[in-house]
Formats: structure tokens, C-alpha cells, sequence
């Protein structure tokens, strides 16, 4: 009995060309192959077989009756694997179910799946999101293993097979609410030092980088509250006579709706890169590459 390890597929695609050609010579310039290559094949074939598989008749190699039994489901199975590897090389965003599972931190989270959501379901209907919290020491892991299709994130330590490009850079402002009864037209840093502040971070108790610029220049500035969420801590704003600082492009964001007002930071801080990763298995994949050209769309118009 013939074992299926022993059968090369492009034996089975010089089979299927002599059929259809019923030449060796046509079969080869189909194939691009060199005659005596498919000759060779040919006669591994029949060895394999134990069939002559086609007889020459006048000018034409004539199927024997063992060909003609075998060529229905062989040229089936080709077009299985061709359909196969078709599909694995198109991404149709119209007619895909497919899910994505990004990798978010919680500001980066609420700064960019709304835009994000809106894209999608505009140009891929059936298409599905969703957002994952990891551990940055478990990104790239996550990546390679599928778990992650992509993840945006801080710059973070190269690793090998994680490809990465830049998606903005930013600076800190300080957000207040509209009217308030100091903050008018621009703050400077003594008022700044003067008013309460407001600070989000999910660590319990570590200096933010604009605290640690302060202590630099011998200031520390006065925290009357301590949230989680940036979300949180912008409607805190926008209700008391509290700043906030942060960064630029997330303080757009999240302050559009509120109406709060955005003021530059009267010293200097770190700007802030945001960076958007993928593992190299899935650099040339239409499905990944269309993700990411969606996230680079949304953050062009930030």
C-alpha cells in the first residue's frame, strides 16, 4: 500500500499538467519546468504507481485507465491546498469576522478604541476588537504567541521578532476647567505651584514625570488627590478648581467633551513616545498588516 509521505505534491502537479496538456513538452513550458525535469518526474511517478500513467498515441501521451481513475480527486485536492494558501495571503475587511486582541494600557485604551471602534465598523462591519491589559514583561511573549495581534505601548526593550514603529510623540499640558477663577489665559509656574493638583497613575505612590522635573528645579507641587483613571481625574477638573497635568495628545482626547481647557506646562518634562508593535510572524500578514494601517489612520488625526 502506497504511503502519502512518500508523494511529492509536484508529482502530483506534473500528473495533473500532462493530463491536461496531454504533452510532456507543453506540460513543461506550463510548469516552467525543463523536459527532462518532467520526465524524470514522470518516471518516479510510474515507479511510485507501478502504472505507466499515459502511453504515447501519435503526438499525444494518451491517460491509461489508472490515470484517469486517480486525476478527479487528485485535482480536487490541489485546489483544496491552492485555496488554502489563497486564503492565508487575502484579508477582505467587508466580509471578515475575524477578531483582533489588542494589547492596551488603560489611558492608551481610552485615547484610542473609540476612534479606533468607529474606523472599523465603518470599513469592516462584522470585524471584532478587543482590548487586553497585560504585564509589559509579558507583551512580547504574547505577541509571539498569538495571544496578542498588537500592542501599543511606551518604548520598550528590543526583543528578537517584535517589529515596531513610532505612532506620536507628545508633551505635557495642564488641564483646567473652563471659567475657572485663576487660570485664565496661560499659567505660570508660581500659580502652578499655588493650586491643587489632581494626579492619575495606577502606582500607589511613585513620583509622575513631571514631579520628578519639578523636584529638579526644587519645587514639589501640591496633590489634593490621587485616581486611577485620567478619565476620572479630567471630570474631577472639570467640577473643581483642580489642574491636571498630562500628556498633550491624551489630554485632546479626553477633554473634547468636557469642555476643559488645555494650557502648555510652564517647565519642561520627558516628551513621550508611543510605539505600535507586532511579532515578525505576522509582518506580511494582510489581516495584521490592515490592523495596523487602521491604528496609524487613527493617530494621524490626533
Amino acid at each position: 500500500m502506497l504511503n502519502i509521505s512518500r508523494i511529492d505534491l509536484n508529482l502530483l502537479l506534473v500528473l495533473n499538467a500532462i493530463y491536461s496538456e496531454g504533452s510532456i513538452t507543453k506540460a513543461s513550458e506550463t510548469l516552467h519546468l525543463t523536459q527532462s525535469t518532467m520526465s524524470h518526474a514522470l518516471s518516479r511517478l510510474r515507479e511510485l504507481l507501478d502504472d505507466p500513467l499515459f502511453v504515447r498515441v501519435g503526438n499525444r501521451m494518451t491517460p491509461t485507465s489508472r490515470t484517469n481513475e486517480i486525476i478527479a480527486p487528485v485535482r480536487r485536492a490541489l485546489m483544496e491546498i491552492e485555496g488554502a494558501f489563497k486564503k492565508l495571503n487575502q484579508f477582505d475587511p467587508q466580509k471578515s469576522a475575524r477578531e483582533f486582541r489588542i494589547g492596551l494600557r488603560n489611558i492608551v485604551e481610552s485615547t484610542t478604541i473609540p476612534s479606533l471602534a468607529a474606523r472599523v465598523a465603518e470599513t469592516a462591519p462584522s470585524v471584532k476588537l478587543t482590548s487586553v491589559r497585560y504585564e509589559r514583561e509579558n507583551s512580547h511573549s504574547m505577541l509571539a504567541s498569538g495571544e496578542l495581534d498588537i500592542v501599543i505601548d511606551a518604548l520598550q526593550p528590543k526583543a528578537d521578532g517584535i517589529r515596531h514603529r513610532l505612532l506620536m510623540t507628545t508633551t505635557m499640558v495642564v488641564v483646567v476647567r473652563r471659567g475657572h477663577p485663576v487660570v485664565t489665559n496661560g499659567i505660570d509656574l508660581p500659580t502652578y505651584l499655588e493650586l491643587d493638583h489632581v494626579r492619575a497613575s495606577s502606582r500607589h505612590s511613585d513620583p509622575g514625570v513631571e514631579d520628578l522635573a519639578l523636584h529638579r528645579l526644587g519645587h514639589e507641587r501640591r496633590v489634593k488627590l490621587r485616581c486611577q483613571n485620567f478619565s476620572t481625574a479630567c471630570e474631577v477638573v472639570a467640577r473643581t478648581d483642580m489642574i491636571l497635568t498630562m500628556y498633550e495628545r491624551y489630554a485632546q482626547a479626553l477633554n473634547a467633551p468636557l469642555a476643559n481647557r488645555i494650557f502648555p506646562l510652564p517647565y519642561q518634562t520627558p516628551s513621550r513616545e508611543l510605539y505600535l508593535y507586532w511579532h515578525a510572524s505576522a509582518e506580511c500578514e494582510p489581516a495584521n498588516m490592515w490592523l495596523r494601517d487602521q491604528v496609524a489612520a487613527v493617530y494621524q488625526i490626533f
